[in-house]
């Protein structure tokens, strides 16, 4: 036992303090302490609530309730086990305590309150990652303090101990687990590009696919020909050559569009780049990325952006100087992830997905062993964005901007202990982006050798077998109708 030498003088203040708040006369507290104390029995009220965050679709509200139950139970385990027993205290004398507040007091030491060392815990940890729901929390952990108090269980100095040992402990472990920092970086705004309005279409050539996304190509198509009446239409066939198509359409408009899916929107932003024209997308793939993020994700957009002359400059990212990327790259196994994903997401939520995906990668797929940058790495994930993607991880998001001048790369390493373990623990709690076998980089430029030729897939196309991929970021160099910033 550890008697501290200030202790005498405070217990006649515990004491008094604790009379008027537990004898003083309330219906309110009668009504609400009692219930109050007991929901937070083995930390039940805080389980609830980290499961509530935990199933939102936030990723600061998902960390903060794993960050939140662990330092609850660090802070129970140490109250409990450590702290009652360096400092033996009598409960208090409940003999005058009104009948609708008591409760049956627990035989175990009174300092600290274990109830308000995790509440305080939880709290504290959460206001971390959510500085407005860790204050709400904040507020409802002084509630459950003050219960404490009036149903007799501890006295005030206990209430003020257990509070003080959890919030410590929740600024310990912010420090000894960094946050995961979302800020995004700060680029130049947007550069508009000067088009002259074309309420008709004239100057405009646009190749479409009539058989492209299912049939879509075929409704774009008619959609041009009725709203932009004077553009030129150029059908391209599957058996087509859509180089020399796109480069001879080129040769001739003012304006380069097609109507198609992403792999082909890159092969003629390619002749757009080189013709020094602008490029107009008309959404009618599967997924369409680009127009998507560059505020075209319908016919319609795109039509209402060629008619008043609304265009940007955005970044181009160029592979070997010869294949234009406008989404994205990668090697090794990441497209089975994303197919594994995408197929796992119908059952389950995004995290538990991901989570799944890694695994079937790990379990199926071998790794590939290349040189990034001049450094060896061994790598079953590599991702390679045009832009910076919204979120940190194997699940990258969307784009904020299409001209911030950054190529995203993020990939996972392989050959650790436990890796499958750890792996798990960080895509599970959030914090992949904190991981060892997790990295990631924001640069102008990027290559890849590899001794054995590898596949570098783009834009959903499959790629060319090579043993170096020089990536390089073209800074705003291609004009798109539409605008550089993801419509909210």
């Amino acid at each position: 036992m550890i008697r501290l030498p200030f202790t005498e003088g405070l217990s006649d203040l515990d004491v008094r303090v604790f009379e008027a708040i537990a004898h003083a006369p309330s219906p309110l507290l009668d009504a609400t302490m009692r219930p109050l104390s007991a929901s937070a029995d083995h930390g039940r009220l805080w389980f609830v609530l980290a499961g509530g965050m935990a199933l939102t679709r936030r990723t600061d509200l998902q960390r903060a309730a794993v960050r939140g139950v662990v330092t609850l139970g660090a802070a129970s385990l140490l109250a409990n086990q450590v702290g009652k027993r360096l400092y033996p205290r009598r409960r208090p004398n409940a003999s005058r305590i009104t009948v609708e507040r008591l409760r049956r007091q627990p035989m175990s030491s009174s300092f600290p309150s274990g109830h308000s060392a995790s509440a305080a815990a939880f709290a504290t940890a959460v206001a971390t990652e959510n500085r407005p729901v860790g204050f709400a929390l904040g507020l409802l952990a002084g509630a459950v303090g003050l219960s404490r108090i009036t149903t007799g269980a501890h006295y005030p100095g206990d209430v003020l101990g257990g509070f003080l040992l959890g919030s410590g402990l929740a600024v310990l472990g912010a420090r000894l687990v960094p946050l995961v920092d979302e800020n995004m970086l700060i680029v130049a705004p947007p550069s508009p590009a000067v088009e002259p309005p074309r309420p008709d279409g004239a100057g405009v050539t646009v190749l479409v696919n009539p058989t492209s996304g299912d049939g879509t190509g075929a409704r774009v198509l008619d959609h041009i020909t009725e709203a932009l009446p004077a553009a030129r239409i150029v059908e391209v066939a599957e058996a087509d050559d859509l180089d020399r198509l796109a480069a001879d359409a080129a040769a001739g408009a003012e304006v380069l569009g097609v109507a198609g899916g992403d792999g082909t929107v890159a092969t003629v932003a390619r002749h757009a780049l080189a013709a020094g024209l602008p490029l107009a997308v008309f959404a009618a793939g599967t997924f369409n990325h680009f127009a998507k993020d560059v505020g075209t994700a319908t016919a319609e957009a795109t039509v209402a952006a060629v008619r008043d002359g609304r265009a940007a400059q955005v970044d181009v990212l160029l592979l070997n100087e010869e294949t234009v990327i406008l989404n994205t790259a990668s090697i090794g196994a990441y497209p089975e992830f994303v197919r594994m994903r995408e197929r796992y997401q119908n059952s389950a939520r995004k995290p538990v997905a991901a989570f799944r995906a890694a695994l079937h990668v790990l379990r199926h797929s071998s790794p590939v062993t290349v040189t990034m940058n001049g450094a060896e790495v061994s790598t079953l994930f590599f991702f390679l964005g045009n832009g910076r993607y919204g979120a940190p991880g194997l699940f990258p998001g969307r784009r904020a901007r299409l001209d911030d001048g950054l190529i995203d790369v993020r990939y996972l390493t392989t050959g650790h202990r436990f890796e499958r373990l750890r792996l798990a623990a960080s895509l599970l709690s959030g914090r992949i982006r904190n991981s060892h076998l997790y990295q990631e980089a924001q640069v102008p430029e990027f290559t890849i050798e590899s001794a054995e030729p590898i596949r570098v897939a783009h834009d959903g196309e499959a790629g060319e077998p090579t043993t170096r991929a020089d990536f390089r970021l073209d800074y705003r160099s291609l004009r798109v109708f539409g605008t550089a910033k993801v419509p909210r």
